[in-house]
């Protein structure tokens, strides 16, 4: 607007410079057709004093000027022209006083802003708004103000916006996610066939306490019983969805010693991971120390680190009669971290880790009950754990059943309930992962590969633990079923897979593919990849495709295809279950 007015401004001195010096023309023409002498008028000067005013008025007739004459027309058009002009520029000088009242109000609100979030103002925002009379200011009296461009503005407010997500000490983020997904395939009968919409909704909060401490906490949408997800399936006849603690936590990194942390609460895995044995929407419990050293100096190891992990996840109350007291689940573990630069375009990273799952069976246990059909089954002593798929793992369960007896004969009421369920293994799983990173000539196209094998080196260890049922009373009948029969040389797992390109900026795409197998005791079928067949006895292919929309906006296809292994299987295997996810995701 400023450029605009100041264009017309000089057109306006032009047409006005332009307009007096074709006046003076005109005047200086007819002043010297007045003063050269002609035979008439000398003549008339020697007549007598009483026909002068004849020649006065002879004379000024002579020296009016026509109003056809060309300069006389160009000089009225001139006229007209600069008080159009005038006129022109007297609106958008009304209109620039109205933007800028407008825009001084915009600098109000955001210096209102500023105050409030403690952002130092670079200026005074009301002296950088230019006036009306500035716009046409000459540039030796414009030098000394100070104008605010748009991009100014834009700045202004981006780091409003900034600051808006870190208040004080902290910082807000999330993502919302809307996912289509058709399943269909597998078993003969259909029984998984279906078609289901979900979404999932997680805010973050975290806080940098001070220089030593920080701390923060999720909220997350999902089930609360299964900690591998944070779906939520659209359902239920409209009724309200849970939204449960995902995360809490603190973290201690003293800054006299940077190089170790300890953290406590529910959190992300301190240790390096892939969904072979931990899902990604799981977060641990417990307590975890990691000691890491760059080595930015050395050649070609950059850095190592060591992660140590105390995660129990729950505790059972004994039953014998002299000693009642809780034993505690837990899983201990570490991880040795390397990571190395092999070439300037390519980097090597190398994980090894141990999972020992101390005292498991309540897992089994858990897992058992939330599998009971009966609604009358009383859920007493643990809470039922929900899992994302089908748990493949050897478990032997004890069921007991209400009698009633009627003339010497027994007869089933029908109330049954599960006393107890026990893994065949126990796990302690040998965990060995590699990557490899390539950078390419692009840099939204960079190249991954990535290993994880797995090995359960208790597998079936814990058959001789396995507690025989009660014996049966007149009023209770106990029974004993087994899933699968457990085998120790099913106790490996693989993960191959492939990435190029990235999802981080508007317009990156990524392409990925994952391939899986699993044998049945490999890992703890519970607390893996959740949208796989079946936690374990499994082979699996997954292709996905992202498309980065905007910086916060994310479209991705994933194409999950699976079925259970077939080991000194009698039957031909069963068909692929293909499962398709089509997501938007939206993050804050």
């Amino acid at each position: 607007m400023a450029n605009y007015l100041a264009s017309k401004s000089k057109r306006i001195a032009i047409a006005a410079a332009l307009g007096l010096g074709l006046a003076g023309t005109a005047t200086i023409a007819l002043a010297r057709g007045a003063d050269t002498p002609s035979a008439d008028t000398a003549a008339a000067s020697s007549n007598s004093a009483g026909s002068a005013p004849a020649a006065a008025k002879g004379s000024a007739t002579a020296a009016a000027p026509d109003p056809s004459s060309p300069v006389v027309v160009e000089l009225k058009e001139l006229r007209e022209a600069v008080e159009a002009q005038a006129k022109q520029f007297e609106e958008h000088s009304q209109q620039l006083d109205a933007e800028r009242a407008a825009l001084k109000d915009e600098f109000a609100r955001i210096a209102s802003l500023e105050a409030k979030l403690g952002v130092a103002s670079d200026a005074d925002s009301s002296a950088s708004v230019p006036s009306a009379s500035a716009v046409v200011s000459t540039p030796s009296s414009t030098q000394g103000t100070q104008v605010q461009t748009p991009q100014d503005m834009s700045n202004r407010i981006g780091n409003l916006e900034d600051r808006l997500k870190n208040f004080g000490p902290f910082a807000f983020s999330g993502d919302i996610r809307l996912r289509d997904e058709p399943i269909f395939g597998g078993p003969a009968n259909q029984s998984l066939d279906q078609n289901r919409e979900r979404f999932r909704l997680r805010f973050n909060v975290s806080a940098k306490l001070n220089e030593d401490f920080a701390g923060g906490f999720s909220l997350a949408s999902g089930d609360i019983n299964d900690p591998t997800s944070t779906n939520q399936t659209v359902g239920d006849f409209y009724s309200r969805k849970a939204i449960g603690i995902d995360k809490a936590y603190l973290d201690y990194t003293p800054h006299q010693f940077s190089s170790l942390t300890l953290i406590g609460g529910k959190f992300a895995y301190p240790w390096y991971n892939t969904e072979l044995t931990w899902d990604k929407d799981l977060n641990p419990e417990g307590v975890a120390e990691t000691l890491a050293f760059n080595l930015n100096s050395t050649p070609l190891l950059k850095k190592i680190a060591f992660v140590g992990f105390e995660l129990p996840f729950t505790q059972v109350a004994g039953v014998s009669l002299t000693n009642q007291s809780s034993v505690a689940s837990v899983v201990y573990g570490g991880q040795i971290q390397t990571q190395w630069q092999l070439a300037p375009w390519l980097k090597f990273g190398a994980y090894t880790g141990f999972y020992n799952y101390h005292n498991a069976d309540p897992i089994a246990l858990a897992l058992a009950k939330a599998s009971a059909k009966n609604p009358q089954t009383p859920l007493t002593g643990l809470l039922p754990l929900g899992t994302g798929n089908t748990v493949q793992n050897s478990i032997t369960t004890t069921t007991a059943t209400n009698e009633v007896t009627t003339g010497g004969t027994s007869f089933p009421t029908g109330v049954t309930t599960i006393t107890n369920a026990q893994f065949a293994s126990k796990f302690g799983l040998f965990d060995s992962i590699a990557r490899f990173d390539v950078k390419t000539a692009s840099d939204k196209w960079p190249i991954a590969f990535i290993g994880d094998y797995v090995q359960n080196t208790e597998a079936c260890a814990n058959e001789d633990n396995i507690l025989a049922a009660p014996a049966n009373t007149a009023t209770i009948h106990y029974s004993q079923s087994t899933n699968f029969a457990c085998n120790s040389r099913q106790r490996r797992g693989y993960w191959g897979e492939a990435q190029v390109g990235r999802g981080q900026k508007k317009g990156d795409w990524q392409f990925d593919y994952t391939r899986m197998f699993i044998e049945r005791e490999a890992v703890l079928s519970n607390f893996d990849y959740s949208d796989i067949r079946q936690g374990s006895n499994v082979t699996e292919h997954r292709a996905m495709v992202i498309y980065q929309v905007q910086s916060n906006v994310q479209l991705s296809f994933t194409g999950l295809f699976g079925r259970p292994l077939n080991f000194d299987g009698t039957k031909p295997p069963e068909d692929f279950l293909k499962r398709y996810q089509l997501d938007v995701v939206y993050t804050f």
